[in-house]
């Protein structure tokens, strides 16, 4: 039985991962018959550490362990193939929880609520559109790339779950990924049952609204309510509720190209009239349009040194309306050329 010495251990304010997110990968590559001791040296990850489901580890090295491991079992699909492997378990109570929502519709909300119960530094959020759900998660640590395995290994483990908790034969409508398209883009396709794009504004996966509100059982109000109570205190630290400009970067993160931000959609997120969220900005000295400013150029400027996406692609990703525009913006932030990165 794993150690619960950790259960009650909250998140840091650092990127970080529980060790029940690594395990997979470790566990996968030790019964593949490979000496895992080295990659996890390499990493600075004791592997007496993922005994814990509750350790804590740094979100980078978690990535980057990630990656490289794709390269030492020769396996560019890792991440997805363990994510069609995964079950409910692995990620114990946020799973247990996923498993025994009445639909489809309230697993992703429960996901969407506490993915920072497994990892911090991560924007999930579900939206409604035009008869959609649309789930949207990504890393907000823009520094942190290439995280293709991280991307792929998480969408794919949501479409499990589902699969495992609901209906054997779901599949999403379409697969969005934020990262250039790989060679591997067909058999991404056979995985998800679903058409698959890339160099998208965020990992997306699109789902017929209606099928995801088919009720499949009577959730058991007791226990979720047990569940989401331990989930939530292992998020909520005792300090400081973020600050009303921490949510808004963090809505910015979450919504950028994905859909319009404005002062009413920001505000409207909060429960706030949109004049008080722009009273409370500027007693801070700030505005909506220079915090997605500032964000864009940050999340710009990373693509531009970690990836090899396309400025046009770029610029999607970044919410603008063509490749021009983003090359304007970006010459004015910095008096140089995105071409010339």
């Amino acid at each position: 039985m794993a150690s619960t010495f950790g259960a009650n251990r909250r998140m840091p304010p650092v990127p970080s991962v529980r060790s029940s997110v690594m395990r997979p990968i470790v566990q996968r590559l030790e019964a593949k018959g490979r000496d895992t001791a080295l990659l996890l040296a390499r990493h600075g990850i004791r592997r007496e550490s993922l005994n814990d489901p509750y350790a804590i580890l740094p979100m980078a090295r978690y990535v980057s362990l990630f990656e490289d491991a794709a390269d030492f079992v020769g396996d560019p699909l890792l991440g997805a193939h363990l994510g069609i492997s995964f079950r409910p378990a692995d990620i114990g109570p946020m799973g247990l929880l996923f498993s025994i929502s009445a639909t489809i519709a309230d697993a992703f909300d429960h996901i969407s609520k506490y993915v920072n119960s497994l990892q911090s530094a991560t924007g999930s959020a579900l939206f409604h559109e035009d008869g959609y759900l649309i789930w949207k998660y990504e890393i907000s640590e823009a520094s942190i790339w290439p995280r293709r395995q991280d991307s792929e290994y998480s969408l794919a483990t949501i479409c499990q779950l589902v699969r495992n908790c609901f209906s054997s034969r779901w599949r999403p409508i379409e697969v969005h990924f934020e990262h250039h398209a790989p060679s591997e883009r067909h058999a991404l396709q056979t995985i998800f049952g679903a058409p698959v794009y890339f160099g998208q504004s965020g990992n997306l996966l699109v789902i017929d609204a209606k099928e995801a509100a088919t009720v499949y059982r009577e959730e058991d109000r007791d226990l979720s309510g047990v569940l989401q109570r331990h989930i939530a205190e292992l998020v909520d630290d005792g300090t400081d509720a973020p600050s009303l400009v921490q949510k808004v970067k963090s809505l910015i993160a979450i919504n950028l190209g994905q859909r319009p931000l404005t002062l009413k959609s920001i505000a409207d997120e909060l429960s706030l009239p949109p004049r008080t969220l722009q009273r409370h900005l500027e007693r801070e000295g700030l505005c909506l349009r220079s915090l997605i400013r500032e964000h864009r150029q940050s999340v710009a400027c990373s693509h531009l040194l970690h990836q090899d996406l396309r400025v046009s692609e770029i610029a999607n990703k970044m919410g603008y309306a063509d490749s021009t525009v983003f090359w304007r913006a970006f010459k004015t932030w910095t008096g140089t050329s995105p071409s010339r990165w």
